[in-house]
């Protein structure tokens, strides 16, 4: 029983480490949404000259990829988003506002699930220490909670993007572009899945542990 525990420990350290690393990983960086215009630049009249070679004065390429908190082109330094948390002195459209709602909601949700796996580490640790029971369940129940954080922090963010694409769509008067327009999620994105999982993962484990505390308890009772 005991080999049995320390392996549900383990197992819980291993993939709490994990799931921290990746979400802070996924947070701190800026490719949670590309866009990749290669395909337009290269039909765009003027791309190539008439011997086929280059043209030295094309414009700069528009491909971008985005974080939580700036957007980043190939050529330029990174700009910083809007800042959510302060719309009063601002005049902007209902859409773009609540563009800005949905901003500050994920770069909200997805900070505060790192902050409630430290406190969940914090708790395991001296739990596993002390083998109380309440204390492991209550830990597992912690990073359950914050695999929800994670979830829908993850999920407005992608309902942020559907949104600011349909924005986009709405101001573009040249809708065809898209077609030769590559967008798609970024590896960030997929490393805050990875890391929901993983926080599932050490919930699991940490209440898998309260349970075979449980019985082993009750077996000592029972002697």
């Amino acid at each position: 029983m005991r080999m049995h525990l320390g392996a549900l420990a383990g197992a819980a350290a291993l993939t709490g480490a994990l799931s921290f690393v990746l979400l802070a990983a996924a947070i701190s960086t800026d490719f949670w949404y590309i866009i990749d215009t290669q395909r337009l630049e290269h039909s765009a009249p003027g791309a190539q000259d008439r011997g086929g070679a280059t043209n030295r004065s094309q414009p700069e390429p528009l491909s971008s990829h985005s974080g939580l908190w700036r957007t980043c082109r190939v050529q330029s330094p990174c700009t910083p988003l809007m800042n959510p948390f302060w719309q009063e002195n601002v005049t902007v459209s209902d859409s773009s506002r609540q563009l800005l709602t949905m901003h500050g909601t994920f770069v909200i949700l997805l900070p505060l699930s790192l902050i409630l796996m430290v406190f969940g580490g914090m708790m395991g640790f001296l739990s596993f220490l002390v083998r109380a029971h309440l204390l492991i369940l209550l830990t597992g129940v912690l990073f359950l909670f914050g695999a929800v954080v994670t979830l829908a922090g993850i999920s407005v963010y992608i309902a942020y993007s559907a949104a600011a694409f349909q924005e986009a769509l709405c101001l573009l008067e040249e809708k065809a572009l898209l077609d030769q327009v590559d967008i798609r999620f970024g590896w960030s994105l997929a490393l805050g899945w990875i890391s929901f999982i993983a926080e599932l993962l050490t919930a699991a484990a940490f209440l898998a542990a309260a349970r075979e505390l449980t019985l082993r308890q009750r077996q000592d009772l029972a002697i």
